[in-house]
């Protein structure tokens, strides 16, 4: 008997905390997870071999998580890919320009890592239908 195919996630953060605490609690929800560490990475990894969702920290090193987003939405094979921005950019400006540039939802640290897991959920569960 094969296993189920489990359900791809990116997560791109500069913090090894964050990263590591994302990675750890997605993979306990059953997901299989690729952490990168920078926006050059998730780029690469996503055009590669795109996940069904990406987790994108906004203030990266090399490609912002906003650059990457913009980058995925002027691809034809990436432009429907849902995408969290994670990020302790928390004026309105900022949340505003998150959706503007076609974040599905924006998740500002801290956060609760319980709440991250209900979004991912509710997105690939819209996905879904």
């Amino acid at each position: 008997m094969t296993e189920p195919v489990k359900t791809r996630i990116l997560v791109a953060d500069d913090d090894h905390d964050i990263l590591d605490l994302v990675a750890f609690k997605l993979g306990k929800a059953g997901y299989e997870v690729v952490a990168v560490a920078d926006g050059v990475a998730a780029l690469a990894a996503i055009e590669a071999n795109p996940p069904r969702l990406a987790i994108l920290d906004v203030m990266m090193p090399g490609l912002s998580g906003i650059d990457v987003l913009r980058k995925l939405r002027a691809n034809e094979a990436t432009k429907d890919l849902d995408v969290i921005l994670l990020t302790a950019r928390s004026r309105d400006s900022d949340i505003d320009a998150g959706f503007a540039t076609g974040a599905s939802d924006y998740v500002i640290k801290p956060f609760s890592p319980r709440e991250l897991l209900h979004r991912v959920n509710a997105l690939l569960e819209r996905g879904n239908r």
